[in-house]
């Protein structure tokens, strides 16, 4: 039997309450030599199922300021690898991805400064093909990008962790590429230590806060932070994030699992314009802080 040698990358998964689905996501990276699981504070079984997975366990307490749990991760953590592989507990790295990243950088070298992974998602068990993917910049040379801090911890729903933006280049890295890998990780939208309405209610009044504040920044790939700008702009955004996604990107074809996906997106955008312009809702949100 010829062992193949593990990937010279530090990864990182950040925890809270995540029993359910941590050991799936760390049983997937036992093909990288360093996993950290930073955990903010579980109450349910993370911690020893991280252990025994052999993860490096590390505590986080948000303290409320910057920097936030990513950017702490890359500043704070003993990591032995230059680049950094940021993994939420409910994904999952394909066998395509590993062969691809070891490809990258057993065979070759990064020639960016960090690289897109487009995610897969998963509804109702099963992989959609069409509809909306993720695409997130998660692999990363910790020397040369890191996340932006923005003006945002006095918005109410805030939480520890950089969501729903990108890490930006470093001061003197601006002319550094970024790529984009080709095979997907899969990501398993509806299985979470939290539940996806709990989760999107804190999620929707941060992000329209966000938009208020004019806070969001700019995206590392130019035309991505152009078409963001434009669908913050739109009049009608629950409908056309609806129609985007199960109509344009085919997600029609993926029967009811696509039209799960598509219905989310649309209430997703609803409850962000609730927040926006004013709803009894936006009392009956908790505030607790989660990774």
């Amino acid at each position: 039997m010829i062992l193949c040698p593990k990937i010279p990358v530090s990864v990182v998964v950040m925890t809270l309450n995540e029993e359910v689905v941590i050991g799936r996501c760390l049983r997937a990276l036992q093909n990288f030599r360093e996993v950290f699981v930073v955990d903010s504070g579980s109450t349910d079984n993370t911690v020893s199922l991280a252990a025994e997975a052999g993860a490096c366990v590390v505590p986080f307490k948000w303290n409320g300021l910057y920097p936030k749990k990513k950017q702490w991760c890359l500043t704070q953590l003993p990591f032995k690898y230059d680049w950094v592989f940021m993994v939420d507990a409910d994904e999952v790295v394909t066998s395509p991805l590993v062969r691809e990243m070891r490809s990258l950088f057993l065979t070759g070298s990064p020639s960016c400064a960090g690289y897109f992974v487009k995610g897969r998602n998963i509804v109702n068990g099963k992989a959609l093909r069409f509809g909306l993917f993720n695409n997130k910049l998660m692999l990363l040379d910790r020397h040369k990008l890191a996340f932006p801090v923005v003006d945002e911890l006095d918005i109410q729903g805030g939480i520890e962790v950089e969501a729903h933006y990108q890490p930006v280049l470093k001061s003197g890295c601006e002319k550094e590429k970024i790529g984009r890998l080709k095979a997907p990780l899969l990501h398993y939208i509806h299985e979470s230590g939290e539940d996806w309405e709990t989760r999107h209610k804190r999620y929707a009044q941060w992000e329209a806060g966000m938009n208020r504040k004019k806070s969001w920044p700019e995206d590392p790939v130019r035309w991505r932070q152009v078409l963001k700008i434009l669908f913050r702009t739109l009049p009608g955004r629950p409908l056309l994030a609806f129609l985007h996604c199960y109509i344009a990107k085919g997600g029609f074809l993926d029967g009811l699992a696509g039209w799960r996906f598509a219905r989310d997106r649309f209430h997703y955008y609803h409850m962000i314009n609730r927040f926006t312009y004013g709803d009894d809702l936006c009392h009956n949100v908790s505030d607790r802080k989660g990774a």
